[in-house]
Parts: C-alpha cells; sequence; structure tokens
C-alpha cells in the first residue's frame, strides 16, 4: 500500500517547483502552445485546463506523483471489484452499474452485470407502465405525480440528475422530491396534490433509514386519509430497497421492489434503482443514455494514459490548488440554469468521499485532503461572491462549466451567458495592474487626484486558476460523462491523499446522539450532555406546537 506521498522528498520538491511557475499570463504569452497542452477531450467533454499555475516541469511532475501514489494501481483494483472500501471491506463498483451487457465485473467470483441489467429490465417495464398510463392508482386514474422519498445519495443525485434534464421530462408526470425530516420539506410535496394519482418511490437500502421512513409513514397516513385503501397501498407505493420483509410490512408488494447492492455507496448510486425518479420523469430511454455517456468516461478514465486522462488532469490541477498553494475550497460554476444542483451534488460526491483526516493505515494524514466545495450558477454568481474571487483576500478555484448549444431559442440571451462565463476566466487569470487601472481611469476623464485614489480599488491581482468544462449540448449522455468525471477525480485524488475514499464515518456520530435526544425532547429532560445541549435540549421541550392556522 503506498505511503502518504506528502512526506517524501517528491512532494517537498513539488511544493518549491511550483513556487517557481510564471504567472499565468507569462506562461501563455511565452508558449503558444500551450493551449493545446493543457486541452483534453472525451465522452463529448473538453477540459480547458490552461488557466491552472503549472509549467510543463511541475506537470510532468504531477504525472509521476499519480504513479508513485498508485493511481493506476487503485483504479485497476477498483474495476476488478477488489474491497477497496478498506474500512467496510467492500467492492467499489459504481462502474458497473453502467456497464454494458456483455462486460465483466466480478465481486467475490461473481459477475454483477447480469442482475444490474436485470435491475434495468424490471426499471424499464415498470417506468413504461407508468409512464403511459398502463400503471393506475387505486382508483383507476393515471399517475400524475411521483414523490421520490430518500435522503443523502439516495435523493441529491436523483434529484439533480432530474433538474438537469429538466428538458426531457414527461408532459404529464410531476417528479419532486423529499428528504429532509423537517415536516414542512412534506407538506410542501404533498401541498394540492390528490392522493389518487400519487405514487411514492421509498429509496433506502435496509429500509430503516430514520429519516426516510419516518417520511414514508408520513406518506403513507396521508394516502389512507386521502382516501387509498390500505389494500392497494401497493398501487401508490414502491421501494428500492433489499429489505423484502421491511418492504412487505410496509404495504408494499415485492414485486415492485428494485434492487440494489452493498457495493453502491450512497453518493455513487444514481445509476442504480436510485435512479428510478430519473426514468420516471424522462424515459427508461433517456436513462439508459445516461448510463451510456458515464459509460463513455469511465472507458477514457480506464485506458487513456494519465497524460491524457481528463479525470487524472482534473485531479492533479485540484492537487495544485489544495495542496501546492493552500487553497480551502473550490466554487463550482455552472454557467446553465438546470445545472443549478451541480454544487451540491459534488459537494456530497466530493466531501463526503474524501473530506477524511487519516490515512488507509488509521494514521492522521499529513496534508489537507478534500477541500470545500460550494458554489450557484452564473451570471447569480457574479452577483454575489466573485467580488470576493477577484478581489478578496480568499481565494479560490473555480470549475467553469458551460454549454454550448441551449435548449431554448433566446440566442441573445446565450451569448451574453457564454461571454460571461468566458470572461470571468479571463478575468481571474489577467487581472488588472495599479499602473493599467490608474492609465483607463486618466482616459476617462478623471483627474491625476482621482486616478491616485482610485486605482487601488480597480486593481486586480489575477493569476487565480480556474478550468472551464465545455458540453456541446445538456443531453443525458453528456450529463452522464460530467458526473462520472467527477466522481472519477475523486478517486484519484483519494489514492494521492492515501484516504479511503469510499466509507462515510462522519456521518454516523450525530445520528447515534440524535437518537438518545429525540427520546428526550418526547419523554423527559435531557440526559449526560454539555451544557449548552442539554440548554438547547430543554428550550426546545418548552415549546408547544400550536396550529399555525
Amino acid at each position: 500500500m503506498p505511503s502518504s506521498p506528502s512526506s517524501s522528498a517528491r512532494w517537498s520538491a513539488l511544493i518549491d517547483r511550483s513556487a517557481r511557475v510564471a504567472p499565468m499570463s507569462t506562461l501563455f504569452d511565452d508558449d503558444p502552445d500551450r493551449l493545446a497542452k493543457h486541452t483534453l477531450e472525451a465522452a463529448g467533454l473538453v477540459l480547458d485546463a490552461s488557466k491552472n499555475r503549472v509549467d510543463d516541469a511541475l506537470l510532468a511532475a504531477l504525472f509521476d506523483l499519480a504513479r508513485a501514489s498508485g493511481v493506476e494501481a487503485r483504479r485497476a483494483a477498483m474495476w476488478a471489484g477488489d474491497k477497496i472500501n478498506i474500512t467496510e471491506q467492500r467492492a467499489v463498483l459504481h462502474v458497473a452499474l453502467r456497464a454494458a451487457p456483455d462486460a465483466l465485473f466480478p465481486v467475490d467470483g461473481r459477475n454483477v452485470v447480469p442482475d444490474v441489467h436485470a435491475v434495468l429490465d424490471h426499471m424499464a417495464a415498470f417506468v413504461g407502465q407508468v409512464r403511459d398510463g398502463a400503471w393506475t392508482g387505486h382508483a383507476g386514474h393515471a399517475i400524475t405525480d411521483v414523490i421520490h422519498i430518500g435522503i443523502g445519495g439516495s435523493d441529491l443525485g436523483p434529484r439533480f440528475a432530474c433538474a438537469a434534464l429538466h428538458a426531457y421530462r414527461h408532459e404529464r408526470l410531476t417528479v419532486r422530491f423529499v428528504a429532509n425530516v423537517d415536516a414542512q420539506a412534506m407538506d410542501d410535496a404533498l401541498a394540492s396534490l390528490d392522493a389518487a394519482t400519487t405514487l411514492f418511490v421509498i429509496a433506502s437500502k435496509t429500509f430503516t433509514t430514520s429519516e426516510t421512513m419516518m417520511n414514508a409513514h408520513t406518506a403513507r397516513a396521508w394516502s389512507l386519509a386521502g382516501g387509498v385503501p390500505e389494500a392497494e397501498l401497493h398501487r401508490h407505493f414502491v421501494a428500492v430497497s433489499t429489505n423484502e420483509k421491511a418492504v412487505t410490512a410496509f404495504g408494499i408488494d415485492v414485486a415492485n421492489m428494485f434492487g440494489f447492492w452493498d457495493w453502491v455507496g450512497g453518493r455513487y448510486s444514481l445509476w442504480s434503482a436510485i435512479g428510478l425518479p430519473i426514468a420516471l420523469a424522462c424515459g427508461m430511454e433517456r436513462f439508459r443514455e445516461l448510463l451510456a455517456g458515464a459509460r463513455a468516461m469511465d472507458d477514457h478514465f480506464a485506458s487513456a494514459p494519465l497524460e491524457s486522462n481528463l479525470p487524472v488532469r482534473l485531479a492533479l490541477m485540484g492537487i495544485v490548488n489544495a495542496n501546492l498553494l493552500g487553497a480551502r475550497s473550490v466554487c463550482v460554476a455552472p454557467y446553465h440554469q438546470h445545472l443549478e444542483l451541480l454544487p451540491a451534488h459534488l459537494q456530497q460526491v466530493e466531501m463526503e468521499s474524501n473530506g477524511k483526516s487519516v490515512d488507509l493505515d488509521g494514521e492522521p494524514v499529513a496534508q489537507p485532503t478534500v477541500p470545500v466545495i460550494w458554489g450557484q450558477p452564473g451570471t447569480n454568481a457574479q452577483h454575489a461572491y466573485f467580488q470576493c474571487l477577484h478581489q478578496g483576500t480568499e481565494w479560490a478555484p473555480i470549475d467553469f462549466v458551460a454549454v454550448i448549444d441551449p435548449a431554448h431559442r433566446h440566442l441573445e440571451h446565450h451569448r451574453a451567458l457564454l461571454a460571461n462565463c468566458f470572461a470571468q476566466s479571463e478575468a481571474l487569470m489577467r487581472g488588472k495592474t495599479t499602473d493599467a487601472a490608474r492609465a483607463e481611469l486618466l482616459e476617462a476623464g478623471r483627474s491625476d487626484a482621482d486616478a491616485d485614489r482610485l486605482a487601488p480599488h480597480k486593481t486586480f491581482a489575477g493569476n487565480r486558476p480556474s478550468n472551464t468544462i465545455v458540453l456541446q449540448r445538456l443531453d443525458p449522455a453528456s450529463l452522464g460523462a460530467l458526473v462520472a468525471l467527477y466522481e472519477h477525480k475523486v478517486m484519484v485524488q483519494g489514492a494521492i491523499w492515501n484516504v479511503d475514499s469510499f466509507d462515510q464515518w462522519g456521518v454516523e456520530l450525530g445520528k447515534v446522539l440524535a437518537k438518545t435526544i429525540v427520546d428526550e425532547l418526547e419523554h423527559g429532560a435531557a440526559g449526560s450532555h454539555d451544557a449548552s445541549t442539554t440548554a438547547l435540549i430543554d428550550r426546545a421541550r418548552a415549546i408547544r406546537t400550536v396550529d399555525p392556522a
């Protein structure tokens, strides 16, 4: 098992080499081939990584780091079905979920691909019935509304994909999502719906996830109150789970239970039956196109040399920014409204995966791991926090995501959108000197005194890095490739940081403590807690629910 690279002479040399890299504007001026060297294309995506503080020598050293860190070996182990999630002793095979029918992905000596395609066929039959109206509620009416109940990866992935593929939605079906245990989310989702035409998808592998099951039972009670006979609940509820006994006890026919496997991590599960709402909203054909786009990126990642590998390059630019230059956050700025939830999805994919402080040996990591991921769509973002990104004391690299062909006909809007996207990355890279700002002020007719006074406020440091990822259009295939790109970036960075990218113990402690506090809120005074937590519990117990009306 490779040791953490941060303690090696190679890592120290990387830091020294990074400090000697010329400003990016100089790198462009001195190397007419820079763009070609730093532009990669695969699976319908283009990555322009040229606006990073990396020269040829540093890039070569980064590829050496990746090889020394065992990136290629961990990739091969993942594809082989080895249990690279070492703390849970599980294989990590979300790539098998989008594999071709004749592919081979073994887990414990068994090829799982036939099982994957059996579930896909099961989904296809069900989705077809719901979408064409053959599947009806208890009163014989076609389903008009689908509510997906899950949490974490069982919610964020399909929620994001449905939003991104809004242009492909079914004209009759509306798909909504409930994840938060806050009942306001459920009330908002159920508002104005008719129980007779509503279908619930309950997504919980064990069918015991506390938040999901609380919401599921609320949905069940709402359905019964809305006139659905208990014996007919199976017309209004389906499950994505593996717990047949619990599913049956809830009132769901196991024939309408869609399974998945313990080698599917929640944040990597939208490709599985967890993606059922995507298929319902957009159709099974579109869902298969989503899988195909991800598979194209998988094939590229598995076969391309590190030097021409999109996920590897994106990961290495992240290593430069986080570990060599000290950036503690990354802004994701999609310039497409339907990609609004991309930052939220990537928050889970990256931060839950690599938000680790011990390495594979259980020792403290010797370098920062994943930075904080945040962002929102451009051009909104430009009027929110881009001021800080351009001139603030805290800087953050940015991943710009641009789509060339819009789904609408307002081309003047789209030109303005793309112009802003491209201009922001250029401005962050080039900046503006104080002398240039002063000259502009004088040219605008300002006095020497005004120019001297205002020029520092109009100075931009520049040399601030970004990546630009370009999609020709936002369709299921390109979306699949985009998400897979980031998934593989996570694996590469996890290998370099020498952490387990596929467990998530950090979400457990608070959930365990919450079980105790729930009982205390309901039945008695706070038990053994710190003074702050005790006071909060006592304050909450003193509040009684009142009718908001």
